[in-house]
């Protein structure tokens, strides 16, 4: 008989830096430690409910991961320069939100490497790290540059990108662990390909604008997974409410069943019920 361990409205899941990483599971304001059902018969089902998770009004369809289409169409953690950051347009006045882009996209961030499915470059907050390279399931990771902006941190992406991918290809990244990268020899050789480029950026906006990162350490990290599938099946909520399974690993924001894969931070704010069978 299924027991319900947990139920409410989906967040993103929690994640400390352990060996390996430590999941927690978040229903509304509940959180669920994850990894001591890894080998277990486990259900996840969708009640057809899905709040906003930025204003909790009702929606029949989820936007941007979890977002109404009024908010979606309306915040500025939702416009395309989130997901362009070169394209952002705060200097020009046209923020959707000039507070929120003061307090999230006008600080550090930081320009990094990082071991998913391979060699990628990604940008994210300072305070961010090393968060953001569990969510990517990163394997290994390496701060190269911090800037002062978000624009400018997509700046530095966008010259990196000519050389290195900038996505993860996530079914080859739950497919396994990538081949063990040197990311020291990586970031040279990338900082003397794109030299001339990096230098006129720092022309333009300042040296301590755009810094170089020297002597960071790598950060390896290791994932909950006993057994990774061969080939990745991947589960829709909205087409299939009842998802079950044994869990047999937990990697960037997805749960591996031995039945299929699914990604936990593409429902936010769906009503969902985790129960152990």
């Amino acid at each position: 008989m299924a027991q319900e361990l947990a139920a409410g409205a989906l967040r993103k899941m929690k994640t400390a830096l352990e060996s390996p990483v430590q999941y927690q599971m978040v229903f509304g304001g509940e959180l669920l430690p994850i990894n001591d059902l890894l080998g277990q018969a486990v259900q996840l089902e969708f009640s057809g409910q899905i709040n906003c998770i930025h204003c909790d009004r009702k929606t029949n369809k989820s936007f941007s991961q979890g977002y109404c289409y009024p908010c979606f169409k309306r915040l500025a953690q939702c416009d395309t320069c989130i997901m362009s950051p070169e394209r952002c347009h705060y200097h020009q006045g046209t923020c959707r939100e000039p507070e929120w882009g003061e307090a999230n996209c006008m600080i550090d961030h930081i320009v990094y490497l990082a071991n998913t499915s391979g060699l990628k470059v990604g940008i994210t907050r300072h305070s961010q790290i090393p968060t953001r390279w569990m969510d990517q399931g990163a394997t290994q990771a390496k701060p190269i540059f911090r800037v002062s902006s978000r624009l400018q941190s997509g700046l530095v992406e966008t010259v990196f990108k000519a050389h290195v991918a900038d996505k993860t290809s996530w079914q080859a990244m739950l497919k396994g662990s990538a081949e063990d990268l040197d990311l020291e020899q990586q970031r040279q050789n990338l900082l003397a390909e794109c030299a001339a480029d990096i230098e006129a950026l720092q022309q333009e906006h300042g040296l301590q604008a755009i810094r170089v990162l020297e002597d960071q350490a790598e950060v390896r990290i290791e994932y909950p997974v006993l057994e990774y599938p061969s080939k990745v099946k991947s589960f829709n909520l909205d087409k299939t409410a009842t998802v079950e399974g044994t869990l047999l690993g937990i990697k960037g924001q997805y749960l591996i069943f031995d039945t299929g894969v699914i990604n936990m931070r593409k429902y936010g704010g769906y009503h969902i019920a985790l129960s152990q069978l």
